[in-house]
């Protein structure tokens, strides 16, 4: 019997490993050479530069054509890590300004792929944004002798006034998540980080460009590659023409100097915004170039939160300017008519329970109760409808109902403007009572008729009612881009919006807000020449009460509608009736009259201290 070789074993083995390895070897080579392209980027990159071309960014106009957003030149100083050999980097520090650690920093950072998701060092990074020119031209002098480096001509966004921060918003560099959504950007690029910068930013930023040039084995440009036949230019941003009234929007941030609030108006024709001020505020012309980061952590850090748009991000109690809302679903629901008295005995009494009432004439009807902010009436309103059994199934069944007619008018949740960051605002429903009260009843949620309690709403939304009611019955969703050069507008904001009330019961709440100007708590509104209608607001508070107002003008064919709110304002006539006044004036007559302009004087010199924070 043949004997068995002992090693034929081993030797199949080690046979085996070696052309696994000859294997993995030739798959690793095919796949370098045929399925990626890395090398050949390497290789590309020594033979052709590719030179992004940035576009330039979109202006921004306000309504009539004032231009408010313009672009400036600016320079990025761009390296190319694989190039960058024996420079003097201790003048090269010297030249732009900069320290030999954040030299160091600068570099490490541009090479670690997490904070530089695009990283390459074949091709150009950036190392520098935003020169100015006075400090680019120094450094152009010196070029020469900065191998690697070089400069990319950039345009930096500018404010020709110091209005409208909010609306506006900024431009600033994009991060790794901007990165990751959207393969439009790369390191260094920028990109709207606020206002209708961010919400447009896809028509504002325009397309990018491309030139491809040809190196030899030196580096040094021979010329366009293939006589630029793969070179493209950049195509412009659009412009936007925003619906603001810039000095209408100047009076409104003057009249909330020194005060916490917002001021909100609106075309109740288009519900264009007129202006939207928000106080504090802050200068957009801060958030402009290198110093943008450590201006907007100051700003940041400010305990009066001026980066806090109030006009969509404020959620307050309405107070008083709600009671349109109730007196227009009470009338729908049947709950009420034009001629239903209630009782009010300075305020509201049944059942051991109080809300109090300023002194006027008791009972009285609808009309006369909107015109004196009768609180007593409709809280008899809302408690009739709660415990209707004849038009409601239940006690809930009521609530929901309510709740419905209040989201149809643009309460409980986001109008939709073309701003980012807008709040809902709260409207309860019966399950929210159930929830966090477990047994209630009509007596239980009574301040709800009244704008208080859980019921909190947005300075836009309660603008929205008064453009609402305006026009008898829908709205369209506010915003304040009014035109996009070459495009037409989202059909979202040019589509009416009706509520669950008939027309009929809109005239009613007209003539109550006429009658609040004429002869009740809005009568600080009256504009020579034009027939106002008006509603104050004064809600409760743990401090002082804030001050609100809403209202249009004229009465027929309205053109503007207005809300004004001002923390720990006191009563409605305090602040919001005079501010609100002068808004309407000034967009109707183009101007304040003599005695206008010194009442507005007046109001802005009238600060408000906010323990401690005066404004």
């Amino acid at each position: 019997m043949e004997q068995k070789n002992p090693f034929s074993n081993r030797r199949l083995v080690i046979s085996g490993v070696a052309i696994a390895i000859i294997a993995i070897y030739i798959i690793r080579l095919l796949s370098l050479q045929l399925l990626s392209d890395d090398y050949k980027r390497n290789a590309d990159s020594n033979a052709f530069r590719r030179d992004v071309l940035y576009p330039s960014r979109g202006l921004i106009f306000d309504r009539n054509g004032e231009l408010l957003v313009f672009n400036e030149p600016s320079y990025n100083i761009m390296v190319t890590m694989n190039e960058q050999i024996g420079i003097d980097t201790l003048d090269f520090c010297k030249t732009i300004g900069i320290t030999p650690e954040f030299y160091t920093r600068r570099c490490a950072d541009i090479k670690d792929r997490s904070k530089n998701p695009g990283y390459s060092r074949f091709t150009p990074q950036v190392f520098m944004t935003q020169i100015p020119p006075e400090e680019f031209s120094l450094f152009r002098e010196k070029l020469f002798r900065f191998r690697g480096f070089s400069i990319e001509k950039r345009a930096a966004r500018h404010y020709s006034s110091g209005i409208a921060a909010h609306i506006l918003g900024d431009v600033g560099e994009v991060n790794p998540d901007d990165i990751k959504e959207d393969d439009y950007y790369h390191s260094g690029d920028y990109i709207g980080k606020l206002g209708v910068e961010r919400s447009y930013e896809k028509q504002l930023r325009g397309e990018k460009g491309l030139r491809i040039l040809l190196r030899d084995v030196h580096g040094r440009i021979k010329g366009h590659y293939a006589d630029g036949e793969y070179d493209r230019d950049p195509v412009p941003g659009k412009n936007l023409t925003l619906s603001i009234d810039a000095h209408l929007q100047e009076l409104a941030e003057r009249l909330l100097e020194g005060k916490l609030g917002a001021i909100v108006a609106i075309e109740p024709t288009t519900g264009q915004i007129l202006c939207m001020a928000s106080s504090p505020t802050y200068d957009p012309r801060v958030l402009v170039g290198r110093e943008r980061s450590n201006a907007h952590k100051a700003l940041s850090k400010d305990p009066m939160k001026p980066l806090l748009n109030r006009a969509i991000m404020g959620m307050y109690p309405p107070g008083s300017t709600f009671k349109i809302t109730q007196a227009l679903l009470g009338l729908q629901e049947g709950i009420i008519t034009p001629e239903t008295s209630f009782p009010c005995s300075r305020g509201f009494n049944y059942k051991g329970m109080h809300l109090g009432c300023h002194g006027h004439g008791s009972p009285i009807p609808l009309v006369p109760a909107i015109g004196t902010s009768c609180n007593a009436y409709f809280c008899w309103n809302l408690y009739r409808m709660l415990s209707d059994r004849q038009h409601y199934k239940s006690q809930a069944e009521a609530m929901t109902r309510w709740k419905d007619h209040l989201v149809s008018m643009g309460y409980g949740y986001r109008l939709g403007v073309d701003l980012p960051g807008e709040k809902r605002g709260m409207i309860p429903n019966a399950d929210y009572y159930t929830k966090h009260l477990h047994e209630w009843g009509p007596l239980s949620v009574i301040s709800i008729s009244i704008g208080q309690g859980e019921v909190t709403a947005t300075p836009l939304q309660i603008c929205n009612l008064a453009a609402t009611v305006a026009n008898r019955g829908y709205y369209y969703i506010p915003h304040v881009v009014k035109n996009i050069q070459g495009s037409s507008l989202d059909t979202l904001y040019t589509r009416k919006h009706y509520t669950m009330v008939d027309k009929k019961w809109y005239d009613v709440a007209v003539q109550g807000m006429r009658r609040a100007v004429t002869g009740g708590t809005c009568r600080g509104a009256n504009i020579p020449g034009y027939e106002v209608c008006g509603k104050t607001g004064t809600a409760q508070n743990r401090g002082h009460d804030h001050s609100a107002f809403m209202g249009f003008a004229p009465m027929e064919q309205p053109k503007i509608a207005v809300a004004v709110y001002v923390e720990n304002g006191g009563f409605g006539a305090t602040f919001g009736v005079p501010i609100g006044k002068l808004i309407m004036e000034q967009y109707l007559n183009g101007k304040l009259s003599g005695g206008s302009e010194a009442q507005a004087r007046s109001l802005q010199s009238r600060h408000i201290n906010y323990g401690g924070y005066e404004r």
